[in-house]
This record gives structure tokens, C-alpha cells and sequence, in this order.
């Protein structure tokens, strides 16, 4: 049934949509020194949006970082509190000669938004913040306790909302957290993501000689910081993909039978994710697991960069003094941030090559974790979902990491529904990125049924 806040929505989503753009015209890279006014503009705009919305107790949170966005409405008496979370912060756009269309420049082409930060995770904070207007436009009232938090250093860490969380302050008290920055499994499919992969991120540092080295002068005397940095990587995984870090499968909880049994019903094509998705000649990884099981349901371990040395056009023979390599990995259930970094940290000054010092540097982390899917809010969602699209609502893991969820867990102790309405090929974190136009709308409609629903 249809409420007035949905019809509401449905007859203002062009406007909806002009306000998303403009909130995606701020680049606000939140990795880079010089788009830090742009990340206060963008919570600027957030701040402005919900106080003209109706809500209460509007502001900025400083953190050592970027600020914090809060805001409440807390009248409807003896109802539920949600606690709303999402970032405004996104990703580099690089490489930009990549990109069909700027950026920075939203453009609607196929059915699509197509723009940095258009499905993670702008577009999906707006659809939580048009869904409260609308409810607030047409009902004068939310049915139930608001508290919205939205962060600016998601995609670098969260380090500032994870001190706030720890803090415990009381403008977090809330029985649950509504978190939408996740995907559907497929187009049209509800889908609710009940598990998350942790994290760690790590730096690599290699020093062999005092400065860099005339390799004629000194080549086979000197060590070379980027052939033994090469050596430590090569050992950290063999040519299966298994982690040869001691221990660090040992304290892994596997999925279920009955979680495997539903995930071999979900509709994935192998061949066509690899085609369409990975782009690659063949898909790797751990022999005797499914795709789904290595992707949601087992550890990483990646390399996403190598600084140093000499990289510029032409030849210079040149032993680096010193080599880099960013390194992260994945955890699951049953693994912790500081236990892995240990393993991994002690390991790699044991295998180092002889004639090099060795600098292990954690950037920054996030646990892993589970919900059960027998809690009221979740199956409030799948109630609300299944009204909106029609389906019954398929339960999921991500691969990704959304560190909050874990700390709204250990600090707050508030489950997370984390119901999102990406898609997998919407191109996170890539050149192109886009959110599909219809799942924006029907984003805001699901958000709309799930507040009704639990405020019911």
C-alpha cells in the first residue's frame, strides 16, 4: 500500500535528482590535502539540507579530519531510535582519461547517473535524506526516533567517527543502525548484506642503502630496496592464492551449510561476472572455493601500489635506496585486526633478504563481522523491500569493508541493516562510476516502507 510520503517522493524525483547532482559536483576526494574544502563544503550542504528538512540540533562535528554531519528528530515517543549512517567523501577520480564524461560533471545517459561518488556513496546518502523529507513533508512527522550521521573519511579509514563512536557520546544512543552503502545482487533482486569482510592496511617500507646507488658503480655489491621488496611479496602468497602467513587461517569461522546452500541458489554467472565484471582471461584464487565463497567469505591479501624509484620516460641506472608497496588484506569472521597485522608483520621481518631494514606501518583497519538475520529490524526490512520490489529479499556478505559496522557493534552495540541499491558492475571506486536511476528511486520508496514499517 502505498503511503502519502511514497507518492510525495515519487512527485518530486526530478527534483530529487538536481539536488543529488549538486551534491556530486563537490569534489570532495577526501584522500588528498587539496580538496579538504571541498569535504566541508559537501558536509556544508548536507547540514543545510537536513536543517531545512525539519530536523533538530543540525551541525558539524570537528574531528582531526573532516567534519562529521549529525542531526536528530527525536518526538515520536515510546517508538524505536534508528541511528542513519553514510559518507559524503569519495574516491580519487583517476585516471581521468578513462572517465566517458568529467567526473565531477553528473551526466544521465542509459538509465544511469554517471559520476564520482553517484552510488558510494552520495547518491545513497541523499535517497536516506529524501526519504526522511518526505516523510517529514507529508506526515509532519517520522515515525520513529532519527539520528543521522554522516562521515567525510570513509574511503581513507574513518579514523574521526571511529574516535566519536568509541567515545560513546550520548547523540548515538539508538537501537539500531540503518547503514546504505551496499548493492543489490543483481538488478530488480532486494537484497540485504549481512556480512562484512574486515580489513587491514598496511605500508611496506624497504631501506638498503644509504642514498640511491650508479648500479655499474655498485650493482652486485649494493642491495636493490625494490628487488628485495619484490622477493617479500612473491613469499607472502603462492601461485594458488593461498596466504602463506603461519597462522593466519587458523581462527576462520566458515559459513554455514545452510548460508552456502543459499548462496548456490542466488543467480550468478560465473562466466559473465568475469566478463563483464573482472574484465579478465580467467578468475583466480583459493582451489576449492566458489567464487562467492573467495570473495565473501575468505581472507585477501593485495597489493595496490609500489612508490620509488625511477619511473620517468628514458633510462637512468639507478639502485633505489629505498622501495614502498601498499599492501592490504581482507579478513573474515573469526579473524582480528591486530592479531593479523601481528602475523603478517612478524612474517614479513622474518623472510626479509639479507642487507635491509624493515618498516611494517598499519594505516588503518576494520573487524569483520556477522548480523543475524532473525533481529526485528532485519526482517522489518525484508518486509519492506519485498512490498516495494516485489521479490523476496535475498540475504548476502560483501567482500568490502564498512569498518563502522563493526564499530557500532563493539561500541554501541546496535546490529546494522545494511540496505543498499548499487549495483555490481556500477563501477565503485573506478573510472565511470554510476548509480542505476531506477534503484534511486526505488531506494528512496524502500527507505520510506522500512521506517513505517519499524516505526509501526
Amino acid at each position: 500500500m502505498s503511503s502519502s510520503a511514497a507518492t510525495y517522493a515519487r512527485e518530486n524525483h526530478p527534483r530529487f535528482l538536481e539536488e543529488l547532482k549538486t551534491l556530486l559536483r563537490i569534489p570532495s576526494v577526501s584522500t588528498l590535502p587539496e580538496n579538504a574544502t571541498d569535504c566541508r563544503r559537501a558536509a556544508e550542504l548536507l547540514v543545510t539540507e537536513l536543517r531545512r528538512i525539519g530536523f533538530d540540533n543540525v551541525r558539524l562535528i570537528e574531528t582531526e579530519g573532516h567534519p562529521l554531519v549529525y542531526a536528530d528528530w527525536l518526538h515520536a515517543t515510546n517508538k524505536p531510535t534508528v541511528l542513519c549512517y553514510g559518507h559524503y567523501d569519495v574516491q580519487p577520480a583517476d585516471p581521468l582519461d578513462e572517465w566517458n564524461t568529467p567526473p565531477f560533471e553528473p551526466t544521465e545517459r542509459n538509465g544511469n547517473i554517471y559520476a564520482r561518488g553517484a552510488v558510494d556513496d552520495k547518491g545513497q546518502v541523499w535517497a536516506q535524506v529524501k526519504a526522511l523529507e518526505s516523510l517529514l513533508a507529508t506526515k509532519r512527522a517520522l515515525p520513529l526516533n532519527v539520528r543521522v550521521l554522516f562521515e567525510g573519511e570513509e574511503e581513507v579509514g574513518g579514523e574521526g567517527i571511529a574516535a566519536f563512536v568509541a567515545s560513546k557520546s550520548p547523540l548515538l544512543q539508538a537501537d539500531f543502525a540503518l547503514v546504505s552503502d551496499t548493492e543489490l545482487f543483481a538488478p530488480g533482486l532486494p537484497t540485504l548484506c549481512v556480512g562484512l569482510r574486515g580489513m587491514i592496511y598496511t605500508e611496506i617500507e624497504v631501506r638498503g642503502a644509504k642514498t640511491d646507488l650508479h648500479s655499474g658503480m655498485y650493482g652486485g655489491a649494493a642491495p636493490n630496496a625494490f628487488v628485495s621488496l619484490a622477493q617479500i611479496l612473491s613469499r607472502l602468497k603462492d601461485e594458488d592464492g593461498r596466504i602463506l602467513i603461519p597462522g593466519f587461517y587458523d581462527d576462520i569461522i566458515p559459513p554455514s551449510a545452510a548460508e552456502l546452500a543459499a548462496w548456490r541458489s542466488l543467480p550468478f554467472d560465473e562466466e559473465q561476472y568475469r566478463i563483464a565484471e573482472v574484465g579478465s582471461k580467467k578468475l583466480v584464487g583459493e582451489p576449492g572455493y566458489t567464487v562467492l565463497e573467495r570473495t565473501w567469505a575468505r581472507p585477501t591479501l593485495d597489493v595496490h601500489g609500489i612508490p620509488g624509484g625511477f619511473i620517468g620516460a628514458g633510462a637512468k641506472t639507478v639502485i633505489p635506496a629505498k622501495a614502498q608497496a601498499k599492501v592490504s588484506m581482507r579478513l573474515v569472521p573469526g579473524m582480528t585486526p591486530a592479531k593479523a597485522f601481528a602475523q603478517y608483520k612478524n612474517f614479513v621481518q622474518q623472510i626479509a633478504p639479507a642487507g635491509v631494514d624493515i618498516e611494517v606501518r598499519l594505516i588503518h583497519s576494520g573487524a569483520p563481522c556477522l548480523i543475524p538475520v532473525d533481529n526485528p529490524y532485519i526482517q522489518a526490512a525484508t518486509r519492506a523491500l519485498h512490498e516495494v520490489w516485489g521479490r523476496d529479499t535475498v540475504f548476502i556478505r560483501s567482500g568490502g569493508s564498512i569498518p563502522i559496522v563493526g564499530d557500532f557493534a563493539k561500541h554501541l552495540n546496535l546490529p546494522s541493516v545494511m540496505m543498499g541499491f548499487g549495483l555490481p558492475d556500477d563501477n565503485i571506486h573506478a573510472p565511470n562510476e554510476k548509480f542505476n536511476l531506477k534503484n534511486f528511486e526505488l531506494g528512496i520508496q524502500s527507505l520510506i516502507r522500512f521506517l513505517e514499517e519499524v516505526g509501526s
